[in-house]
């Protein structure tokens, strides 16, 4: 079950411990990490579903945690089946712009544009270049058109609110679809332009609003749903979906 056995020094005196964890003949890397106040064993699948996590008492035998992992391997496959997305970008496949779903398809072209087309009633995506270069044509594309929406509601709300955005920039992030710093830069996954529109606009508004309430309290909130009234739903498309998008692979 288990493979390559590592480890490595983290805050004070604790272990990670680093396993190699064979799931239904995916191999993914398992931190296991003691923590003193815990009182049960926790596994969590990391966003993206490339790898996991267990916090475990200080001092659980050894033998308790490899039960525990045995015991939850018919879980784990089941909430690793949704991850199996990543493998349809290719010619054939699909991928989700804005929310819908476009067949992707390579025109045999080694030069021309990527760009999403309505043929017969079906949302397509067509890709030029080389096979090898798929995936990464895809992502640019995605990449162009989330900036493109990004920076455009970024200037709608920050007009509103009377702010002012010191720069937008776009990263593969796993841990948050956004950020905001102190000085006004604004942080976005690309991969939020897989989202439907009212996702768009969310992680826009939530990010501008940061902008007056650095925080996320009563104050933040009210604000958000005043530029984008469909926080709510938004907010809960994300946690239903969010991991989906992060599990794609495009290198």
């Amino acid at each position: 079950m288990f493979s390559s056995l590592k480890r490595r020094r983290v805050r004070g005196p604790s272990l990670d411990v680093v396993r190699d964890i064979e799931v239904a003949g995916k191999v993914l890397p398992l931190t296991i990490r003691e923590n003193a106040r815990a009182t049960r064993m926790t596994l969590r699948i990391e966003p993206g579903g490339r790898a996991l996590k267990l916090t475990v008492p200080e001092g659980l035998p050894e033998r308790e945690v490899s039960a525990f992992l045995t015991r939850h391997q018919g879980w784990l496959m089941t909430k690793l089946a949704r991850f199996s997305g990543e493998s349809e970008i290719e010619d054939g496949g699909s991928i989700l712009i804005r929310g819908i779903a476009h067949r992707i398809e390579r025109t045999g072209r080694l030069r021309g544009l990527t760009e999403a087309v309505v043929i017969d009633d079906e949302a397509v995506l067509k890709v030029g270049g080389a096979e090898e270069h798929l995936r990464r044509r895809i992502a640019d594309y995605l990449k162009k058109e989330a900036r493109g929406e990004l920076e455009r509601l970024v200037a709608i709300y920050t007009g509103r609110l009377g702010r002012k955005a010191r720069s937008i920039s776009l990263k593969d992030t796993r841990s948050r679809w956004g950020s905001c710093s102190a000085q006004g830069d604004l942080s976005f996954s690309w991969r939020i332009a897989m989202a439907p529109p009212k996702v768009i606009s969310y992680l826009a508004a939530h990010e501008v609003a940061h902008l007056q309430e650095m925080n996320h309290g009563p104050g933040f909130w009210a604000l958000c749903e005043g530029l984008c009234p469909e926080t709510k739903d938004a907010k809960h498309w994300l946690k239903r979906n969010g991991t989906m998008l992060h599990a794609i692979d495009f290198s």
